[in-house]
């Protein structure tokens, strides 16, 4: 029995610093490709040569990070759906900005790690969710 609390108490931690990262990393997402999409504060200058439609994945990456950070919490199974949409969606956007690059056009080698990293973290908490909230344990008979 104190297993179990402990395992569910640790699950718990789990999906609140899940919801607590992914709530700020959609707040993050939000601010700077928000500032990029309507040049705030002389961002869109320090970003160099940005990819539009980068800027536009991570723009509605960060609407899904916010509604993420709030089904982690509320244990929501929507919350893994909505990590892998955001996963198809950013690998769809790092697969066009290969085809960017391979064209000649203009891109900054920050944009190719950041999307490397966003992807892997977006991946690693669709993955978290779908341990933690949504899958099923099968019991054999």
């Amino acid at each position: 029995m104190l297993s179990k609390k402990l395992t569910d108490s640790m699950s718990n931690k789990i999906l609140q610093i899940s919801g607590i990262f992914m709530f700020l990393f959609g707040l993050l997402s939000l601010f700077m490709s928000t500032s990029i999409l309507l040049d705030l504060f002389g961002i869109r200058e320090k970003e160099g040569h940005y990819v539009p439609f980068i800027v536009y994945a991570n723009f509605i990456c960060s609407f899904f990070y916010l509604f993420s950070g709030y089904g982690f919490f509320t244990k929501k199974k929507w919350t893994t759906v909505i990590l892998f949409i955001a996963v198809a969606l950013l690998i769809t956007a790092y697969i066009g900005l290969i085809f960017h690059i391979q064209a000649g056009k203009a891109f900054e080698i920050q944009t190719v790690k950041a999307m490397l990293l966003r992807v892997s973290l977006t991946i690693v908490f669709a993955g978290i969710s779908w341990y933690y909230i949504s899958r099923t344990k099968l019991t054999l008979n």
